[in-house]
């Protein structure tokens, strides 16, 4: 039987990448909804079988300049309270962090490139112990509270909150686990001088990529595949 993803994706270079034959193995279809253009207000928090909300470039807190933020944190509100499932990443992790009422503010650090991120305690229990001593990658400058009634299942030594979970119905990331060589390559080359300008080596940022991409794609599958396996349960 078919099942239903709904996507919310703030920019048309940061999709589902190596995710998505991932969910279309699980028997999803997937439907896009591009949440600066389209009116999140009016869809129905509840009507898909699965959330996924995606990454962007800007930060919870810029409500004022993007007000389809608000939107996306209402409808968040009401499906994470009825436990319906979501899966989010780094921007998207940040909306249910808001959503389940914590704080979101800007990091320590910009953090761009390949980087640890360890499981905890709780993590090696679940789909993200597949990470494990896997450098995933990295494209952020903000970062979140724990909020109240999750379970924290991933860190690192620059942000503490790489991830977490609600029962097996919920996972929030903070790297970025669908990212291919190719949306690598696409992001790097639309900001290049910006990742310069931050002091970061563009020809490093590619050398990084040739030796963690294939590893950080695989590991990043098992994990979705696994806990999409999880929702049956």
């Amino acid at each position: 039987m078919s099942r239903n993803a709904l996507v919310l994706r703030h920019d048309d270079m940061i999709h589902l990448g190596n995710l998505e034959p991932v969910l279309r193995d699980h028997g999803y279809d997937v439907r896009y909804v591009d949440t600066m253009r389209e009116d999140v207000s009016i869809l129905d928090p509840h009507a898909a079988d699965l959330l996924v909300v995606l990454g962007g470039e800007m930060g919870v807190y810029e409500a004022d300049r993007f007000p389809a933020l608000r939107d996306e944190i209402t409808l968040l509100e009401s499906r994470l309270g009825a436990g319906r499932p979501v899966f989010g990443v780094c921007l998207g992790a940040q909306l249910m962090a808001t959503a389940l009422g914590s704080r979101v503010y800007r990091g320590p650090t910009n953090e761009i490139g390949y980087r640890s991120v360890e499981p905890t305690e709780a993590g090696a229990d679940s789909p993200v112990r597949h990470i494990a001593g896997v450098p995933v990658f990295q494209w952020h400058s903000d970062t979140f509270d724990l909020p109240e009634g999750v379970t924290r299942l991933a860190g690192s030594p620059q942000y503490g909150n790489e991830a977490f979970g609600v029962e097996n119905w919920a996972l929030a990331v903070q790297f970025h686990p669908e990212v291919t060589e190719e949306m690598h390559e696409v992001w790097l080359a639309a900001s290049e001088a910006e990742v310069a300008a931050e002091g970061f080596d563009p020809a490093n940022l590619r050398r990084e990529r040739e030796r963690y991409s294939e590893g950080m794609q695989g590991a990043s599958r098992a994990m979705f595949s696994e806990w999409l396996a999880g929702l049956d349960r």
